[in-house]
């Protein structure tokens, strides 16, 4: 019987269907974790959608390619005060000025800050020192940005020259950093679990890293370090995630080759089930912070180094939580179902339930291999011999014509 029809309780017995007309809830069923969500049992439905997933996303990274920050590509950066003389300057007027000035247009330009403290970034190609005066004198002429004294100055217009080698020296970093991070996973999880676990969760890593980075070239997200530096820290999040469910999965399928009640796949469902409130909790709650620096970054703050982190941990916190639940576990499943031993223990349970089923239907028929007929079994023969050992009781011949009944005193 499939894990929908029958669940199962927190001990991992078999428990009765719901009855008919009282249907559990979807929110009733993720707090008891009874395993009425079959993800393992419909695993190849998630395989089609997490492959369909990773080959947009390779598409995209392929075709559109990243938009690199200044500090992957390199170039000039102006920063200037984002009060002028005729009020508040915007990000567009910024804009129109340098295409004024130099006849082609700006990379990006963004505020950053708020109030008094806010300032205009406008980011370009390598420019040499013509142009930036030429682009500085210009600001100055349409905008009047205000220094620290309140009035209008060339002096409060700053510039900075990036170089694209930083930011590969970063990228290099991070790269060497990811691959030893993955190798100490593949370690850990080797030896904490087994090898069968620790590809799972290793397939389910790269899975993460693909569809976060893929995500920011369908959308995209300006990469910045800071994008590098937080896709690393999600990899945390989503290790984390996965190795509860592990866990719990080790925990129920504990001496499974000596039972006969359920298989490796359904066992690691009903994990799954029991572990999938706290997965979402615990993704509620790591977002609520991530939110927070998102608001303050974007909000308050303007574009710069928290939003960067805020939009490649919200990506990848729910990347992560996702396929920690429908990836990692499937795939353990189908990884542990190689082994013979598990296959000839799904054949036995299932041997056993058409062994029910005949019962069931009226039609005695005795499997050796079917641990409760052959207990059930063997404490028939215990009760026929404790039975036959017992001699019969005899009872003593009265003598005749004396009639039966109490003894007269």
């Amino acid at each position: 019987m499939g894990v929908e029809e029958l669940g199962t309780d927190a001990e991992g017995n078999a428990k009765a269907a719901v009855k008919p007309g009282k249907r559990e809830s979807v929110f009733h069923r993720l707090y008891v974790g009874t395993g009425a969500f079959d993800v393992v049992g419909k695993r190849k439905r998630w395989y089609v959608f997490f492959g369909a997933l990773v080959l947009v996303c390779l598409a995209s990274m392929i075709i559109r390619g990243f938009n690199l920050g200044i500090e992957f590509e390199g170039g000039t950066q102006i920063q200037m005060p984002a009060n002028g003389t005729h009020g508040v300057i915007t990000e567009q007027q910024a804009k129109d000025s340098f295409e004024k000035a130099l006849g082609r247009p700006a990379a990006e330009a963004q505020k950053v800050g708020t109030g008094a403290a806010s300032t205009i970034q406008i980011r370009t190609d390598t420019l040499n020192a013509a142009d930036v005066a030429k682009v500085k004198q210009g600001l100055f002429q349409d905008l009047g940005p205000k220094g620290t004294n309140g009035q209008p100055s060339v002096q409060a217009i700053s510039d900075s020259a990036v170089s694209a080698s930083w930011g590969g020296e970063i990228s290099q970093k991070a790269l060497i950093a990811l691959g030893v991070f993955l190798v100490a996973v593949v370690i850990f999880l080797a030896i904490y679990f087994d090898l069968r676990m620790a590809a799972a969760a290793l397939v389910s890593l790269l899975h993460d890293i693909l569809v976060t980075a893929g995500v920011y070239s369908l959308i995209g997200f300006e990469v910045t370090p800071a994008t590098v530096i937080g896709l690393l820290t999600i990899l945390g999040f989503s290790l984390y995630d996965t190795v509860v469910v592990f866990d719990k999965v080790r925990e129920n399928t504990r001496g499974l080759l000596g039972l006969t009640r359920r298989t490796y796949g359904e066992a690691a469902n009903l994990a799954l089930n029991q572990t999938l409130m706290r997965s979402f909790n615990t993704a509620f709650i790591a977002l609520l912070p991530i939110l927070g620096l998102l608001i303050v970054g974007y909000v308050l703050l303007g574009s710069g180094t928290l939003q960067d982190l805020a939009l490649v941990q919200l990506t990848g916190t729910l990347v992560g939580v996702l396929s920690s639940v429908a990836l990692a576990t499937p795939l353990l499943v189908d990884f542990k179902m190689r082994d013979p031993k598990y296959a000839q223990q799904a054949e036995r349970v299932r041997q056993r339930r058409v062994s029910q089923e005949r019962k069931a239907a009226g039609e005695e028929d005795f499997d050796a291999s079917d641990d409760d007929a052959l207990a059930k079994e063997l404490r028939k023969e215990k009760a026929y011999a404790a039975a036959a050992s017992v001699p019969a009781r005899i009872q003593k011949q009265r003598p005749s014509g004396k009639p039966a009944g109490k003894r007269k005193r």
